[in-house]
């Protein structure tokens, strides 16, 4: 679902300063990171203007489908200091955040790659056993609102499902075959794009040490206080997993998830089963508004798929 949430900051965070400054431009103010009014409103660059010219902030791209894990990468890379938008709609957002996920990365990953060279790519891969089910849960929630003239979703979100998933094309989007078709097509194309390239990674996210891998590959430490600790906020209270009784002994607050293994750091997991709107409900100060306005106002870029 678009996030439409308020930016403002609702909660107080610790913020990894080392990892924020080494991806984006910010400046830290006691215990909590405020973006600089130069990474809030940048210079303009060319490419807000056109796009011959590309960016040279480094750009974090995860390009994996929807139900792969982008909103636990998207909150885990938020508690390591980045500035992060869950899906991306104007120009803007993808001037303000330093990581940018689902809607149009997956889709778009190809132009994004060509407007932004310095950029890395994250792939997410998903046992397909549990893939098909949970997309075809979400595109039951979503169908009715992908429709081309009535559906009251994003045009780019709706183009992304139509290039990725046809959805205009079949009888029965949510078909288990037809999503079997289009995860694999995706999955060798993204592939094939990115063969031998260093910028590139593909992750599975329910394997040990899956964070650690992605920190590693960004060059982020790993030593931010709340990694391996993620408070799943975006939880109810009969998902969030419980922790050894001590620590809320020790007066810690609330129930915290542990994410740490014996092979590393691992995500945070949410929107699991049903839920959908987990990026929406978790509240950050540098989490960026989808929808947020430029320069050039709401508009995005001008090239086609």
């Amino acid at each position: 679902m678009p996030d439409n949430a308020n930016n403002s900051p609702t909660s107080t965070h610790v913020q990894c300063t080392a990892n924020a400054q080494r991806i984006g431009n910010v400046q830290p103010t006691g215990n909590s990171q405020i973006a600089t009014p130069d990474a809030m409103h940048p210079v303009p660059s060319n490419t807000l203007g056109g796009e011959q010219a590309s960016v040279e902030k480094q750009k974090v791209f995860i390009i994996g489908l929807p139900r792969t894990g982008t909103t636990s990468v998207s909150v885990a890379l938020l508690e390591q200091g980045l500035k992060v938008a869950h899906m991306a709609f104007t120009k803007q957002v993808f001037m303000l955040a330093d990581a940018i996920s689902d809607v149009p990365c997956f889709s778009d990953y190809r132009q994004l790659d060509g407007l932004f060279p310095q950029a890395k790519f994250v792939y997410l891969e998903r046992d397909m056993v549990k893939w098909v089910p949970s997309m075809q849960m979400l595109l039951g929630k979503m169908l009715p609102h992908l429709e081309a003239k009535t559906g009251r979703f994003h045009p780019i979100m709706k183009r992304s499902f139509r290039h990725t998933f046809a959805i205009d094309k079949v009888v029965d989007p949510a078909d288990e075959v037809h999503l079997i078709d289009c995860y694999q097509r995706h999955q060798n194309e993204v592939l094939a794009y990115f063969h031998g390239r260093e910028d590139f990674i593909s992750l599975d996210i329910s394997h040990a040490g899956s964070l650690s891998r992605l920190l590693q590959f960004l060059g982020l430490t790993t030593d931010c206080p709340t990694l391996g600790q993620v408070t799943d906020r975006a939880l109810s209270a009969s998902q969030v997993k419980s922790v050894p009784n001590q620590r809320l002994q020790e007066g810690k607050g609330q129930p915290q998830s542990v994410n740490t293994s014996e092979h590393g750091l691992d995500f945070p997991k949410l929107n699991a089963g049903t839920h959908v709107a987990a990026w929406h409900e978790y509240k950050h100060p540098n989490k960026v508004n989808s929808n947020s306005a430029g320069p050039q106002s709401r508009k995005f870029f001008d090239y086609t798929l």
